[in-house]
């Protein structure tokens, strides 16, 4: 019995080697290499090999720093909340309101088609629509809404969120989705069947078995929108920044151990976010 556990053990280990290897070469070590980037020096015109902490000590000395992480949070926070509420009620609909498989099917394939498209042009498409003399001002003044055009609409926080729910919003929806698909309906009848209202049945019964779905979705929101400085760049018109263009901005000037460092302190601060939402539900068990 002890050589078989032991063969077992042993062939578990030879399966997740290859694996283990993909993961060591493409996840582990690119980390590893930026943390000794990290604290590597820099001149005006190159970088050399070292161990100090003077890109650490620079990067939390700047009030800038602050700021800029300050706003990396605003925009991963809003975001988050517009496309929990989004992402929700779009799944509910699907997994609730339309009977067919075949039109849950179609539907769901229509919410993936603007991802058919890069994350750029989609981006982009809202600079048209929001200008001071796009479609949208040029509506309002139309209707007599307003007598000018609303500047605050592009190159703002506005335009940034904006951009931001329309790119990650389906990352919300499919897990949630997924959850709810997974939902035994007797529970839902039994809920009725007890004399429970929508609105109790929706926040007793279906809420609860879709945290697993809501804390992916969460996950997969706020990691990418901490990550990212294309949309803060072109939606903000430069006027704004977060700590992904910081990173950019570091690189563009060949300042490679900053930007290193930079990098560092915003991944751990991602898993530390991951880390507190995790809390809220034990994913594994849940699914």
């Amino acid at each position: 019995m002890a050589t078989l556990r032991k063969n077992r053990h042993l062939t578990g280990w030879l399966l997740a080697s290859p694996l283990a290897l993909v993961l060591g070469l493409f996840l582990v070590l690119p980390i590893a290499m930026i943390v000794i980037v990290s604290f590597w020096g820099a001149t005006e015109f190159s970088i050399y090999p070292a161990f100090q902490f003077d890109n650490y000590e620079f990067l939390f000395g700047s009030p800038v720093t602050y700021s800029v992480f300050l706003n990396t949070f605003k925009y991963a926070a809003i975001t988050w909340a517009f496309t929990l509420v989004i992402g929700f009620t779009v799944a509910y609909f699907l997994a609730f309101h339309v009977r067919s498989l075949t039109w849950q099917i179609a539907l769901f394939l229509l919410c993936t088609i603007p991802f058919w498209t890069s994350n750029i042009i989609r981006m982009i498409s809202w600079i048209p629509f929001l200008g001071r003399n796009g479609i949208a001002n040029s509506t309002l003044i139309s209707w007599g809404v307003i007598d000018e055009p609303l500047d605050w609409l592009l190159f703002s926080d506005f335009s940034v969120i904006l951009a931001f729910v329309h790119l990650y919003t389906l990352f919300m929806v499919v897990p949630i989705f997924n959850t709810m698909m997974r939902i035994d309906r007797s529970l839902i009848e039994a809920a009725y069947d007890a004399g429970a209202t929508g609105f109790q049945t929706l926040t007793n019964v279906i809420i609860p078995l879709c945290k697993p779905g809501i804390m992916i979705g969460s996950i997969f929101v706020v990691t990418l929108v901490m990550g990212d400085f294309i949309t803060v760049r072109f939606m903000s018109g430069s006027q704004s920044a977060n700590v992904g263009r910081l990173i950019s901005n570091d690189i563009g000037l060949l300042q490679y151990p900053s930007a290193a460092a930079t990098a560092v302190v915003l991944l751990v601060t991602v898993l530390i976010v991951i880390a507190i939402l995790l809390r809220f539900v034990d994913i594994r068990k849940e699914l």
